[in-house]
């Protein structure tokens, strides 16, 4: 099912009866594309990409290192925890017991255990692991998608940058600063699209007004007479935004194939339930399908809230309490089926060189245990997962110290993981100076 505002469909047997894009403030930000125009392979710079489609998944909230992928067995009990540790594929590497699959699949990608970062809350800590620099001063810098968006453009029916989540990531009623294009412009803020835990796919940006088929729309003259029926008082500068980007939403809803990328239906039972029915899950299983439709850039949330048990949010990492019981519960095997089953398919599907995988949150949790038996943020050390684009797998980066404090060896910073996106990705030094983006990042040389 393909749900377009608030409006349900099946996508394999076309859109169903009410109308067609409701004008509202929220499309020309959620579209996110206005003015990109479409390109060819001549207009971009002849550095060749390893990786055609990057997909960022965020643990926003911030896991806890010492519970999944840097265990401490051997330190005090006030900084271990309570869970056991396993072996990985990966000799001498251990996770704990709630990550049972993915320690199975440590040669498939490579782990990075020295991650510093400068803001120790929510959401300004987003900001940093999204864009490589604080919110302030402003102007804020832009995402890693948004500079990917920029230098490839908008080549098909699909916008180059997705964010998956029901909303913009947020903590409490509190956007992350950095979700899109910052100083760039919301021309490049990402096309947001959101899944149940059931499957159905939700697009915000596209909602609909009565008595209108968007199947009778057969061409943009008449999507134009259509639009003639707004309120002139939507005549800003907003609308003139959406004006420009209307050829975008009528492709986007009328071509079959750019559907067809949203159509979770199209997979087997078998598939979705590898995912898992939960909402992180069939958002994996949504980001492969993007990736199969060459979409450049797919930022997948783990959860758009970072709240862990505040009522009407969802589930994310922030575990200030009840940080064991959530992470053995809830967490651990959401992440462990869903984000395996994501990299089984990028491999035995053949996109694993063309596609780059990169997996962490925006901190760590404090390696000594808090007064309410559970752990809070820690900026100063926590983990990483790279995939695909040639890299070398199965390898360990970085130590962090005897109770996962420090790292002992050097560390990496937001701004060397978009740096080092940037460059799988085609954007060089050259590129990103022209663009003035990701001044002074470093790439991560010991991922090549």
């Amino acid at each position: 099912m393909l749900n377009i505002g608030s409006f349900k469909t099946k996508t394999c047997s076309g859109i169903g009866r009410r109308s067609f894009l409701q004008m509202s403030g929220a499309i020309p930000f959620g579209l996110g594309m206005s003015g990109l125009g479409a390109v060819t392979a001549d207009e971009v710079d002849d550095v060749v990409a390893r990786a055609k489609s990057i997909v960022f998944v965020f643990l926003w909230g911030a896991p806890s290192h010492l519970d999944t992928c840097d265990p401490k067995p051997d330190a005090n009990s006030e900084y271990r925890g309570p869970f056991g540790v396993i072996p990985t594929r990966t000799p001498g590497v251990h996770f704990t017991e709630l990550l049972p699959k993915l320690a199975q699949r440590s040669d498939k990608y490579t782990l990075i255990r020295s991650h510093i970062q400068s803001a120790p809350g929510h959401p300004d800590g987003g900001t940093v692991a999204l864009s490589g620099f604080e919110e302030n001063p402003k102007p804020v810098k832009p995402n890693f998608g948004s500079i990917i968006a920029r230098h490839r453009g908008f080549r098909g029916k699909l916008p180059p940058f997705f964010s998956i989540a029901n909303g913009v990531v947020m903590d409490g009623g509190r956007r992350i600063e950095a979700y899109g294009g910052g100083e760039m412009g919301a021309v490049y803020d990402p096309f947001m699209v959101g899944a149940s835990e059931t499957g159905e796919v939700n697009i915000p940006a596209l909602a609909l007004m009565d008595d209108v088929n968007p199947l009778r729309i057969s061409d943009r003259r008449t999507l134009l007479q259509k639009l003639d029926a707004v309120p002139r008082s939507l005549e800003s500068a907003k609308f003139r935004d959406w004006n420009r980007t209307y050829q975008q939403a009528y492709g986007l809803i009328t071509d079959p194939t750019a559907r067809q990328a949203f159509d979770l239906t199209r997979e087997s039972k078998q598939t979705r339930q590898r995912y898992g029915q939960s909402v992180f899950g069939q958002s994996a299983l949504l980001a492969r399908r993007l990736v199969e439709a060459e979409v450049p850039y797919i930022q997948l949330n783990y959860s758009r809230h970072v709240e862990a048990i505040t009522p009407g949010f969802e589930f994310g990492w922030d575990t200030h309490l009840y940080n064991f019981s959530l992470l053995q519960d809830q967490h651990c095997p959401i992440f462990d089926r869903a984000f395996s089953a994501f990299l089984d398919d990028i491999y035995d599907r053949g996109l694993i060189d063309d596609t780059l995988i990169v997996c962490m949150g925006e901190f760590g949790r404090t390696p000594k245990i808090n007064v309410r038996a559970a752990r809070d943020h820690w900026p100063q050390c926590y983990f990483s997962m790279w995939a695909g684009a040639g890299l070398q797998t199965g390898r360990v980066i970085g130590e962090s110290d005897k109770n996962g404090e420090h790292p002992v060896t050097r560390p990496i910073t937001p701004l060397m993981v978009g740096t080092t996106i940037a460059e799988l990705a085609g954007v060089d030094s050259q590129a990103r100076a022209e663009m003035r983006v990701l001044d002074g990042g470093r790439v991560i040389d010991e991922l090549f």
